[in-house]
């Protein structure tokens, strides 16, 4: 899975969802553009798909996990019945354990998986891919008083704080050397740490920072561009389609073009990060 299972954060994460109907961006909205509404449409043959079962995993808000009643609720299951709903076909979503969501894609208990597998050689093998439609990129944050200033080619000797052992950290080491990275045990302690003026600036997960930043409004925001690389931190989200299923990754593929091109991918996109990250 993209995101590593971190206890506390995902406790964080599943009470930030939980309130997002009350959730108020404070900040210009940049929106993902991964799937190009401007690109020639190919009109996908539906007779070999009369419905999409979509297989997703149950614990990893805020893309796919139970709400407090036990429903199946977040992104991904929203992104499933929309992509169903605008192709016109049925559509049954089905959680399966993270261990064996993927096994039981490639034996056929699924159509197409949406739970974040990492597109990786291993997987490639498996599966083929649908075009992207959401990358995770590493965000700077500073405060409030310093964004408008902030320059990202001037932070030599700055304290910048980062989660320790990240790919973020490693990022940093690898193309800022001359930045002092200070290592917190996650992402909020980090955070908390740029807050309480501990570090110059915080360099991490932007989507996990988002849900931060949307209850520390007055106090800090992302500074600088988002930084995107499948190097350091992944490809990206796409549907995983088992191999020779063209018709269903055309389907996908169309149907994501159209959400963009009509809006509805991005009102997803803001329903579930109300802060965006890109």
């Amino acid at each position: 899975m993209i995101l590593s299972g971190h206890c506390r954060v995902m406790r964080w994460l599943i009470g930030c969802c939980l309130l997002f109907g009350l959730a108020s961006a404070a900040m210009a909205q940049a929106l993902p553009y991964h799937a190009d509404p401007s690109a020639r449409e190919e009109v996908p043959d539906l007779s070999g798909v009369p419905a999409i079962r979509f297989l997703t995993s149950a614990d990893f808000p805020p893309f796919n996990y139970r709400d407090e009643t036990g429903q199946l609720v977040g992104f991904h299951v929203d992104l499933a019945k929309a992509i169903c709903t605008v192709l016109d076909v049925a559509c049954t979503v089905q959680a399966w354990p993270w261990d064996q969501v993927a096994d039981a894609l490639a034996s056929n208990q699924g159509d197409a998986l949406l739970a974040g597998l990492a597109i990786d050689d291993i997987s490639a093998e498996q599966f083929d891919f649908s075009s992207l439609y959401l990358m995770l990129p590493g965000r700077f944050v500073a405060r409030t008083d310093e964004i408008s200033t902030f320059d990202a080619a001037g932070l030599a000797g700055k304290k910048i704080a980062v989660r320790a052992g990240s790919a973020h950290a490693q990022f940093l080491a690898a193309n800022m050397p001359t930045v002092v990275a200070v290592p917190f045990d996650n992402e909020i302690k980090a955070l908390e740490a740029l807050r309480d003026g501990q570090a110059d600036a915080y360099f991490g997960d932007a989507m996990r920072a988002s849900f931060w930043l949307n209850e520390n409004i007055d106090c800090c925001g992302f500074a600088g561009e988002p930084y995107f690389s499948p190097r350091w931190f992944g490809e990206g989200f796409a549907a995983a389609i088992p191999a020779g299923r063209g018709n269903v990754r055309l389907a996908i593929n169309t149907a994501l073009a159209r959400l963009k091109r009509d809006g509805k991918l991005d009102e997803l996109y803001l329903r579930w990060f109300p802060v965006s990250f890109y």
